[in-house]
């Protein structure tokens, strides 16, 4: 056999061992493209809820009029911390789900602390006025929030007791059945 012979054998015995590997993450590709598929449990469509049983963060920041504001300032309210940003898809999309429940609630000691994740004011302010939102929105050029929460995908939100304890937390879009599962319960709990 001659040394180029040789040589090529080796080459491709040494190759080999590629293709089951390129077999397998296609297929582990494939597998996480089906999981995130729209309506499955734990997609951006349709995020679940982590049960979280620890003190919220100390947080203060800027409101859009500009007075600031913290996190213990709305203790003995149910709070849904949201961060956001105007130009994130699953954010817009939640703003009529998060303005409506909050108009529903809010008589109940619910708000909604929508946290802007570094957008400029004016372009906070438009984006508020064109969703017709009544909740406080904070701005955080820092990404204060994201960092105190330790999660930077956007939209986040936490949910928070009357008593400053963040008892859930979910990545994605927020929807209504996931409020009322959720958050309404906790409209009713005494938690002193």
């Amino acid at each position: 056999m001659s040394m180029s012979k040789k040589k090529a054998r080796r080459k491709a015995q040494k190759s080999f061992p590629i293709l089951p590997m390129a077999g397998g993450l296609l297929l582990i590709g494939f597998a996480l493209l089906v999981m995130a598929l729209p309506g499955r449990e734990g997609s951006a469509d349709s995020p679940s809820a982590v049960s979280v049983n620890q003190p919220a963060p100390e947080l203060s920041l800027e409101t859009m009029d500009g007075r600031t504001e913290s996190l213990t300032d709305y203790r003995e309210h149910v709070v849904l911390v949201n961060n956001w940003a105007t130009w994130c898809p699953p954010c817009k999309a939640e703003m009529p789900t998060l303005a409506a429940y909050y108009n529903e609630h809010h008589e109940e000691g619910f708000t909604v602390i929508a946290i802007d994740a570094g957008d400029p004011v004016d372009v906070v302010s438009a984006f508020a006025q064109s969703y017709n939102l009544a909740f406080p929105i904070w701005l955080d050029p820092d990404q204060a929030s994201l960092r105190a929460f330790g999660n930077s995908s956007l939209p986040n939100s936490y949910v928070i007791d009357r008593s400053g304890t963040v008892r859930y937390a979910w990545i994605g879009q927020v929807n209504e059945a996931m409020l009322e599962e959720h958050v309404t319960p906790l409209l009713t709990e005494d938690s002193y």
